[in-house]
């Protein structure tokens, strides 16, 4: 698979691409299949939907890889939390937690409760082509903490920035309950068939340089050691928005640095290409404009031009009014300007 190889930095005939949520409201195959479930954690909970909507991006765009679709909060739904997704609002979790008590109702086993995502992950990768790699996923522990305290998505963070400060013991209990169960989830996903995991840090960059390190990295890769001893042959991706200045401290077991749009590529690379592969980074709102779009990709690729261990992608999801036609093209325009000739 020509994603795996460039995830060890092996040589590929061509840079592999896949997109953050390409499984999306762009799509017009995704709306149809949204319209199938009564509500969006009904479709997370359905294997044969969720099998639908992961598998149009390989059929309409020729990606390189598929990514499980879900989202990173059915851990703490299985952990039973009260949540609800509101149109226009997002994420929205009834019983926020903060403290230890809140702990002690939650599920310290919610992976056992997601039968229905593995067997998500087992129905992709058999209707996958060989040659297009499966990506299973999973919340960071400090990203999937900021909804469960916060209790929908934030700005200023400024509820669970309290109990950074003022209740470190608090945040440190959750963050280990939630990489525990992080951990096991991702080795169910490879065992069930997944090629590859990532771990989404949306919200590592709202944390200053030292409390990123001890709040929301550390626990990254200790989920990473374990996957690599769990499943060493399994590469893992860890991608964290908003740290492109915390580059030189940048280090660990794992095998793909996601970088995220606001870090520029050329920084990445000179911080951490000999070590990692490199994957991203272009803004998704270039995808508005094709001439944007396609000078933006050439100028990313060419950093990369006769080097192995660049795998394309944009710097964050995307956007749901984006024209899926300049997708298509993207991925296209990709594989023929990396092309290797014999």
């Amino acid at each position: 698979m020509v994603f795996i190889d460039a995830c060890f930095k092996k040589e590929t005939k061509h840079t592999p691409i896949w997109m953050m949520r390409q499984a999306g409201r762009y799509l017009p195959e995704y709306r149809a299949t949204r319209a199938k479930a009564k509500d969006f954690i009904d479709f997370c909970r359905n294997p044969e939907l969720a099998t639908e909507a992961t598998l149009q991006p390989i059929d309409i765009l020729d990606v390189d890889a598929a990514i499980l679709f879900s989202d990173i909060l059915v851990i703490p739904l299985e952990m039973g939390m009260n949540l609800e997704f509101i149109e226009k609002k997002g994420p929205v979790f009834h019983d926020p937690v903060s403290t230890m008590a809140d702990l002690e109702r939650l599920s310290k086993t919610p992976q056992d409760n997601l039968g229905y995502v593995y067997e998500a992950v087992s129905k992709i990768r058999k209707s996958l082509p060989a040659d297009k790699a499966l990506i299973g996923f999973a919340g960071s522990p400090w990203t999937l903490a900021t909804y469960m305290v916060e209790g929908a998505g934030s700005k200023t963070f400024e509820k669970i920035k309290k109990e950074v400060y003022k209740n470190p013991a608090f945040m440190k209990a959750l963050l280990s309950m939630l990489a525990d169960s992080v951990k096991k989830y991702l080795v169910n996903q490879i065992d069930a068939g997944a090629n590859a995991v990532q771990v989404f840090d949306s919200w590592g960059g709202a944390l200053e340089e030292d409390k990123f390190f001890e709040f929301s990295w550390q626990y990254m890769l200790e989920i990473s050691d374990y996957i690599k001893k769990e499943r060493p042959g399994i590469p893992v991706i860890l991608f964290s928005k908003g740290i492109g200045t915390y580059m030189d401290k940048i280090s660990g077991n794992f095998d793909v640095f996601g970088v995220d749009w606001g870090t520029p590529m050329k920084l990445a690379k000179e911080k951490v290409f000999d070590r990692y592969a490199l994957q991203g980074n272009l803004e998704p709102s270039r995808l508005y404009d094709r001439n944007e779009m396609l000078k933006g990709a050439e100028e990313l690729l060419d950093l990369f031009k006769g080097e192995n261990g660049h795998i394309f992608n944009l710097g964050h999801g995307m956007i749901p009014d984006l024209p899926a036609e300049n997708a298509k093209e993207l991925v296209s325009f990709v594989h023929s300007y990396t092309k290797k000739r014999s």
